[in-house]
């Protein structure tokens, strides 16, 4: 196959490979603390050839390889609610939570008390405390969640001020080894451990928007759709003058 085609194959793989991860921003766009993702490419130089009798080396050709995809962890807007169960981070920390496989960290603020006094996230996990799970009992009142995460509440006699637990805020020194596992939770990859987080701050009554830009996000959907297309007919292209020298080199008499 000639380089042409190799070439613009390798574009047309990576295209795909971008539309996948944009199609996959634009449906998280209304998920509370989504954070979007990001793909990078680079130039990947090859000689076709691989003979070492050439009097010059040869030039070598331009592909495009599909490097990695990051996280892109910048903050989305914050909306306000006033609803006391709401907190958003200020700050690089998430959340900590317990699920069936284990502890998993979110920054998805929009929490919950379930049916046993607990304080959980919109998908049912507990949220962890520094010291387990945050529970109430039926007849506390008036919840308040300080800028360090401690939960107090006033009891139902209204004159006592009760600490119900402080949440566990952590970060990673490289939060890029996260992995991503749906229903707005990350778990912690190979080697990458979750400390304490005293920098980031919590914010009562506040909810962290999903940080992907839909105007964005179409621009590139539309910019990619037409990029390969433009591929497409630069190939077909190619094809066709081809097939063209093939029928006159068949015309040539012998």
């Amino acid at each position: 196959m000639e380089n042409t085609l190799l070439v613009g194959l390798s574009r047309q793989m990576t295209l795909e490979r971008q539309l996948d991860v944009v199609a996959n921003n634009v449906a998280n766009l209304h998920p509370n603390g989504f954070k979007a993702d990001r793909p990078l490419f680079e130039e990947y130089l090859r000689s076709p050839a691989h003979e070492d009798n050439f009097q010059r080396s040869d030039r070598r050709v331009s592909f495009v390889q599909d490097r990695v995809s990051f996280h892109d962890f910048a903050a989305g807007n914050t909306e306000l609610t006033k609803n006391p169960l709401d907190v958003s981070i200020d700050g690089r920390g998430f959340l900590a939570v317990q699920t069936p496989a284990g502890e998993r960290y979110t920054r998805d603020g929009g929490l919950q008390i379930n049916n046993l006094g607990q304080l959980v996230t919109a998908g049912g996990n507990p949220v962890m405390g520094i010291s387990g799970p945050i529970v109430f009992q039926p007849t506390d009142k008036q919840i308040n969640i300080a800028a360090d995460g401690n939960v107090t509440v006033i009891e139902g006699n209204g004159r006592t001020d009760s600490v119900r637990g402080k949440l566990r805020v952590v970060s990673f020194q490289d939060a890029q080894k996260l992995v991503k596992e749906g229903a707005n939770l990350y778990s912690a990859g190979q080697g990458v451990a979750a400390q304490p987080d005293t920098v980031s701050k919590v914010r009562q009554g506040f909810i962290e928007k999903s940080n992907v830009n839909s105007v964005t996000e179409m621009s590139r959907m539309i910019e990619i759709t037409r990029t390969y297309t433009q591929i497409s007919a630069l190939l077909q292209q190619q094809s066709d003058l081809h097939r063209t020298a093939i029928e006159k080199l068949a015309d040539v008499p012998a």
